[in-house]
């Protein structure tokens, strides 16, 4: 028997705002696909129903894939593909296994000798990139920062160290409540005329995407709390 293939299927980053992140053939495509692994259920479910409204969601059976599924809850997904059915994998926003916990799906997926398939779909990491004028030849996601401070202040110098040897744009992100407490260390400890970018809440109604120099965020630093956001620095 072939086995199914391992969909990964990018979710959105705004939720009410389809139109900008509508990617061709990715409707039809949930239309045949009954198998499910997802990181929230809840936002999967509201995300198929904005892709194909007829769909009937009491068809289809979900898994569980976030970062405390376990070894049976990666077998599940397996064992459906390893009997030739497909799986589409669902982030909670944007594209699965990048700064998600799909991966581990992912990865069980290539040592089984599944086909893996990405769909084209936003990602808030690239698209800050792109829109951030920093240099897009050489850049390095980081995924979190600590969140001891003295911890946080190192890793930020550490990496500002990285950004001027290696001429490297430095990414990374925060947990949205925390965003206030990172941008503020962020100030006082980056080097006034580091380049220093804010994306947030990208694709949404209130999308803010701006870079300058350290010293110009110092009296104009804006609200982030509780709002998605992309950190991003070249010194």
């Amino acid at each position: 028997m072939q086995s199914g293939i391992l969909y990964l299927i990018p979710s959105l980053l705004s939720p009410d705002n389809l139109e900008n992140q509508w990617v061709i053939g990715t409707p039809e495509l949930v239309q045949k696909i009954k198998f499910y692994a997802v990181e929230e259920i809840k936002t999967a479910r509201r995300f198929l129903k904005k892709l194909h409204k007829p769909i009937d969601i009491d068809e289809l059976t979900f898994i569980n894939c976030d970062k405390k599924a376990s070894n049976e809850d990666i077998s599940k997904s397996i064992n459906l593909l390893k009997n030739g059915n497909d799986v589409a994998l669902i982030s909670e926003a944007g594209c699965p296994s990048v700064a998600d916990p799909g991966g581990k799906l992912v990865a069980a997926a290539h040592e089984n000798n599944i086909k893996v398939c990405p769909i084209v779909g936003p990602s808030s990491i690239i698209l800050a990139l792109m829109a951030s004028g920093l240099n897009g030849q050489n850049f390095s996601f980081v995924g979190y920062i600590p969140i001891n401070k003295q911890e946080r202040i190192k890793r930020i110098k550490e990496l500002e160290a990285r950004s001027v040897r290696d001429r490297q744009t430095q990414i990374f992100i925060e947990t949205p409540y925390r965003n206030n407490p990172l941008m503020q260390d962020l100030v006082k400890s980056l080097s006034a005329n580091t380049k220093l970018c804010v994306a947030k809440n990208i694709t949404g109604e209130d999308e803010f995407i701006s870079t300058k120099a350290v010293k110009d965020w110092k009296n104009n630093v804006p609200e982030l709390h509780k709002i998605p956001t992309i950190f991003l620095f070249q010194a």
